[in-house]
């Protein structure tokens, strides 16, 4: 477990040794490193921005709004499993394995998806792709800790968020332009040659990274023990989310304490020790994580939702909501590196929460028909900015801290609280939405439920960061790597 020392033996700069510690991140030894990641994002993105974009046209024509919801829900359920697994796996053997894996089942979940005939085998098809996709995190920052020095890593982590730039402003435009001229599973099929690609790019870079050293005598990570902690935490999220999806008041009770039953205890297995109580150092950075992906993620589902069936926009100006928040999260990371010697972890991540309830409130009053569709678009690109600027700080923190050797199952953790998030605020969220139009409510009353959730989730967070570290996210003290000991794996 990391201390709460800012620098410790738990620091992960001594696990930079395979690269070394000259040069920046286009250096000759860390440069088809730095672009496989950077690839890796991008693949990421364009996936994620072009099903959230067309899923109002999917649910209209799969008539799925009452699994609205389940769609990012069962995606991020999945990752759950995907992270943990791939993190212990990574630890053991290195990334290029579980890359290769997880590419296959993500590919798989596309074709899927593309070819779903109703609303709940698209959720399976989401499942797997968030199968895959969820191995994809515990590769990145398991490379970044063995490869990067500390000094370089809110520089990377902005290099990596620009990476949503290109995909932010092609994205969501182009997946409308195809869903209205193709349909909506063109968007989905289309994807599969830029899987391809990207893998093909990407794995070269990733063999020359083998296991890491160990200490000796150090065991492998627990594989059977985690994976069914996994288990039980996705069951028991699903459970949770199921039942306040339900429209029955008989069922909904008992599914909710059943998921609770099922998933709390193994759930506290999995995170580090004082995760809820935010105890710092690790834990409440690990938690935080959980806390931002539920505010904005929450949110971000019902954004083009609103747009199109409450402000009765197309799809295309939908787009350019997603499209504000994606530019908006890219600039603010280069923000966070500019500013990360002289600004505390605890100061970008508060104020970070602080920036994104603001833009949340602008859309709940975007919602008014007497109020311009550019408050709703401008509100959710300062959202985006909130999110850029703590997201990034806070993986600099939990590898900061992470234990030496075990920065895959540290960052598996963050990564599952970040997953948890995402399912709850989306899952949640839907669950207002589903009650509104189960009831005749008019579309906006329960979007603004979810907004105003999701804003609530952000001012307790804002209130519990206070206990991240009062030190710059960069210390000069760091710049050199200490060197490297135990075995040194080829640098590509």
């Amino acid at each position: 477990m990391a201390t709460d020392t800012p620098h410790g033996p738990s620091s992960p700069s001594e696990e930079v040794g395979p690269l070394g510690g000259g040069g920046g991140l286009w250096a000759p030894e860390r440069r088809s490193l730095t672009l496989g990641l950077v690839l890796i994002v991008t693949l990421v993105a364009f996936e994620a921005l072009a099903v959230i974009t067309v899923m109002p046209l999917v649910s209209a024509d799969l008539h799925g709004l009452r699994l609205y919801g389940w769609v990012t829900s069962a995606f991020f359920l999945a990752t759950v499993l995907g992270t943990l697994i791939a993190g212990a796996r990574t630890d053991r053997s290195g990334p290029a394995p579980v890359f290769v894996a997880a590419v296959a089942v993500f590919t798989v979940g596309l074709a899927i998806g593309g070819l779903a005939p109703s609303m709940p085998v698209l959720v399976l098809a989401r499942a797997l792709q968030g199968l895959g996709a969820g191995a994809i995190p515990a590769v990145i920052y398991a490379s970044v800790a063995r490869c990067y020095p500390e000094a370089l890593r809110p520089r990377l982590f902005a290099v990596t968020s620009s990476a949503w730039v290109i995909p932010g402003l092609l994205g969501p435009a182009v997946s409308a332009l195809i869903a209205s001229h193709f349909g909506w599973r063109a968007v989905f099929l289309g994807l599969l040659p830029l899987v391809l690609v990207a893998a093909a790019l990407t794995l070269p870079s990733l063999r020359h990274l083998g296991a890491p050293p160990r200490a000796d005598g150090e065991p492998d990570p627990p594989d059977e023990r985690r994976l069914a902690n996994a288990v039980r935490v996705t069951a028991g999220t699903g459970l949770v989310l199921a039942g306040l999806t339900s429209r029955s008041l008989v069922i909904m009770p008992v599914l909710v304490a059943g998921g609770l039953v099922v998933g709390v205890r193994p759930l506290l297995r999995i995170l580090p020790a004082g995760t809820f109580r935010a105890r710092r150092g690790l834990p409440v950075a690990v938690l935080a994580r959980g806390l931002l992906t539920f505010t904005f993620f929450g949110a971000d589902a019902y954004v083009p939702l609103a747009l199109t069936s409450v402000r009765g926009r197309s799809t295309a100006v939908a787009s350019m909501a997603v499209t504000a928040s994606t530019l908006a999260w890219a600039t603010a990371s280069w923000v966070q590196e500019r500013r990360a010697r002289v600004t505390s972890g605890r100061r970008m991540v508060t104020g970070g929460f602080l920036v994104l309830v603001t833009g949340l409130a602008c859309s709940i009053v975007a919602l008014h028909p007497a109020v311009p569709v550019a408050v709703a678009v401008a509100g959710w690109g300062v959202s985006g900015f909130g999110i850029g600027l703590a997201y990034s700080p806070i993986s600099v923190l939990v590898l900061r801290h992470a234990p030496p050797g075990r920065q895959g199952s540290a960052t598996a953790a963050m990564q599952l609280t970040d997953n948890l998030g995402v399912a709850l605020g989306a899952g949640m969220g839907g669950a207002l939405v589903a009650a509104g139009d189960a009831a005749g409510w008019h579309p906006a009353t329960g979007i603004a439920g979810a907004f105003a959730l999701a804003g609530a989730v952000g001012l307790v967070a804002a209130v519990v960061t206070r206990r991240l570290p009062d030190q710059p996210l960069t210390d000069p003290g760091l710049e050199q790597p200490a060197k490297p000991a135990g075995r040194r794996p080829g640098s590509p």
